[in-house]
């Protein structure tokens, strides 16, 4: 004798079905989700490497080894979300982004100041200055993709905060309080930071200014910038990540070696 469902099953079955129909698995084709996949699947692993590895590093850097598992365990969170979101709507998870980026990019910032006061004396306005920057860049483009404000004037405003971190990074405090320590570690991890902030984060810049700016200005604009975007995160918070780690174990077999 058959078995009727009942009718909360029968409503499941169906939002399955229609799920499945709207595009919520992803499809063959679909390159842009694939890019979400691949991120989302990368930031994981690199939150479980970065968890392993975080009692196997010297003292002096567990701190800078959990702000980057944060970084990239908090990538991973908002990626289930815009990975779902793209596969459904197929446009642009603005606001999973920049909610994204809104916390792990201070907390990038806050490695830089974690790595410094680990072997040297840092101000705290230091720290203060590099963080007000890092939201304003991340405001800016956020009300330019929104359309808070005209796309150029977001641009313009992230690129200010953005240019201003640099030149703290090369020239200001930062780089003179780098350039003073003793800790071989410490100048390499602010180094490969600094490159990454100076050259990986220009892939941000680039892609917002190519499709809301530039030639390549069209509906294939979604696709284009969420491409650009999945595949910086990848370099950036996993790169940013691995070059602490790389630091500290070079402090490490440094010490080992004494």
């Amino acid at each position: 004798m058959p078995v009727a469902l009942p009718s909360s099953a029968m409503r499941t079955i169906t939002m399955s079905y229609i799920s499945h129909e709207n595009g919520a698995v992803l499809g063959e084709h679909d390159i842009v989700g694939t890019t979400f996949f691949v991120a989302l699947n990368m930031m994981l692993a690199f939150t479980v490497f970065f968890a392993m590895e975080r009692s196997s590093v010297p003292k002096q850097w567990n701190r800078s080894i959990t702000v980057a598992m944060l970084v990239t365990g908090i990538a991973f969170w908002n990626y289930l979300y815009m990975k779902e979101a793209w596969q459904v709507t197929q446009q642009s998870p603005t606001v999973y982004r920049y909610t994204d980026w809104l916390i792990t990019v201070p907390l990038q910032i806050v490695e830089f100041y974690l790595i410094l006061q680990a072997t040297t004396n840092v101000s705290v306005m230091l720290f203060w200055r590099m963080m007000v920057c890092s939201v304003i860049m991340l405001l800016g483009g956020f009300c330019g993709e929104v359309g808070l404000c005209s796309v150029l004037v977001g641009f313009v405003i992230g690129m200010l905060g953005w240019l201003y971190i640099v030149f703290e990074v090369f020239c200001g405090e930062a780089g003179a309080v780098s350039g003073n320590s003793g800790s071989k570690a410490c100048q390499s991890a602010f180094n490969t930071l600094r490159l990454i902030v100076s050259v990986g984060w220009t892939i941000y810049p680039i892609g917002y200014y190519m499709v809301y700016l530039g030639p390549t200005f069209s509906y294939h604009a979604q696709s284009v910038v969420n491409i650009i975007y999945n595949l910086a995160d990848l370099v950036n918070k996993g790169a940013f990540g691995l070059a602490i780690w790389a630091a500290a174990k070079m402090d490490q077999k440094r010490g080992l070696l004494g």
